[in-house]
């Protein structure tokens, strides 16, 4: 038996825990917070109409940003609630609901190797059941085109080390390209209290590309 994601035990002790959530971000873009700053980051990293897997997308926040931006954007969330308002908000891109440890059930047939990068924002990978942290890198780097990059943020202090972390991508093939400590480019160092890690899948030549027409067009 699968071990529940620290997400999905939060909404079994109060169901209303989405709402919440969705709420939280709705109040702060009204209020002209800055939701952006992770879509820029990514945008920056790739090509036009690149094809990006938003990694824990919630209700669309970074993803959405990123259809906007003439990105295709395919968003995996284990949370139907989230996922309903994502298609509420960004009917443009593809949205699924889908644990990240097992993508293979969660997107189409032929996703391997046709994404040029993969988000994974908000905090996502310390709220992953920690028997699946290496399953879902794995997945990443399975559904990256060979050369393409992954940013991966989440804050310390949240019961995942980010020694534990750079392991964790290392075994599941994925190299550590660049490290930072915010997502607007501050330098990482060894008291940083947050992690923006970019990883790399090395280049695969023999790797077909085909699967790309298959899910995006």
């Amino acid at each position: 038996m699968r071990e529940p994601s620290l997400w999905e035990v939060q909404k079994q002790r109060n169901p209303g825990h989405s709402r919440w959530y969705i709420e939280r971000f709705e109040t702060m873009r009204a209020q002209g917070a800055d939701l952006n700053g992770e879509a820029r980051f990514v945008d920056a990293m790739v090509p036009r109409g690149a094809a990006i897997l938003d990694a824990g997308a919630g209700p669309g926040r970074v993803g959405g940003e990123l259809t906007r931006r003439g990105h295709r954007v395919v968003g995996v969330d284990i949370d139907p609630d989230l996922v309903d308002q994502a298609r509420i908000d960004h009917p443009e891109a593809t949205w699924a609901v889908g644990d990240l440890a097992d993508l293979d059930s969660a997107l189409a047939p032929g996703y391997q190797g046709s994404f040029d990068a993969v988000v994974c924002a908000g905090n996502v990978m310390t709220f992953l059941a920690p028997s699946t942290r290496r399953a879902v890198l794995a997945g990443f780097a399975s559904a990256l085109v060979p050369q393409g990059r992954a940013a991966i943020g989440f804050g310390a202090g949240r019961g995942y080390d980010f020694t534990d972390f750079f392991d964790d991508a290392a075994a599941a093939g994925l190299s550590r390209s660049l490290t930072l400590g915010t997502w607007d480019l501050k330098p990482f160092s060894d008291d940083s209290t947050f992690l923006v890690a970019i990883l790399e899948k090395p280049a695969d030549p023999a790797q077909s590309k085909g699967a790309r027409t298959s899910l995006l067009g």
